[in-house]
């Protein structure tokens, strides 16, 4: 019964993936053709909602890759993608304001983005070692459950960081978003496709927090299977 569930949960939260990850491809490529109008750039709109609210400490920089995207708190940089970086398109403008959307985050000193950071360390730890830990605990049941319990327990960290995430990065685009309307960048053509895109990255990390739920959940009944 319990192996069947975990096929259901591990098949479940495969497809759904799959599905949102090629939803946020579509969009990105739809998006990417679409100009916003003004000619600016991707890293010309990441300077400027910079430089509006009044951080001038944060480097804009180009990174390889496609959806690599991301802000480092820990060097002070926006860095984008090459396909964001210099391209002109809404999608790219809505995702260069989203990362900065992050920088604000860490200059208002953001309660969420404060304790994620701060999370970032455990949850590495974590990471590193919770495969290891859930199946020696798997292995060893019948003998000792505390590897199990132990394994239950890294994973909850990792889950609770896949949480915490979540209104980090909702908050970071519900920033970029107003900036990008009261900026004048986005207009009442296009604003509503930077909506579309940021709102179909977002489900990414929703099917991310909820997968990592019910794989916990699913821990935690093999070990209260075992206990009873």
């Amino acid at each position: 019964m319990v192996i069947g569930m975990q096929w259901i949960i591990f098949i479940g939260v495969a497809v759904v993936s799959w599905l949102v990850q090629m939803n946020l491809q579509n969009k990105f490529k739809k998006y990417s053709q679409i100009p916003t109008g003004n000619g600016m750039t991707g890293a010309d709109v990441a300077r400027k909602m910079l430089n509006d609210n009044g951080i001038y400490d944060v480097q804009v920089t180009c990174t390889p890759g496609h959806l690599t995207d991301h802000y480092n708190p820990a060097n002070k940089t926006v860095n984008l993608s090459e396909s964001v970086y210099s391209s002109n398109s809404i999608m790219a403008a809505a995702v260069a304001a989203h990362e900065c959307g992050h920088a604000l985050q860490h200059a208002r000193a953001y309660a969420p983005l404060t304790l994620r950071s701060k999370l970032v360390p455990v949850v590495s730890f974590a990471s590193n070692i919770m495969t290891w830990v859930l199946l020696a605990g798997i292995l060893l049941l019948d003998v000792n459950s505390n590897f199990l319990l132990a394994g239950i327990i890294l994973f909850a960290v990792t889950t609770l960081f896949s949480f915490i995430t979540l209104p980090v990065e909702i908050n970071a685009s519900r920033r970029a978003l107003v900036w990008l309307s009261a900026s004048g960048i986005t207009n009442s053509y296009n604003h509503a496709k930077a909506e579309d895109a940021l709102r179909s990255a977002a489900y990414t990390y929703v099917v991310a927090a909820l997968g990592s739920l019910a794989t916990l959940i699913y821990y935690i009944m093999i070990f209260m299977g075992r206990r009873e």
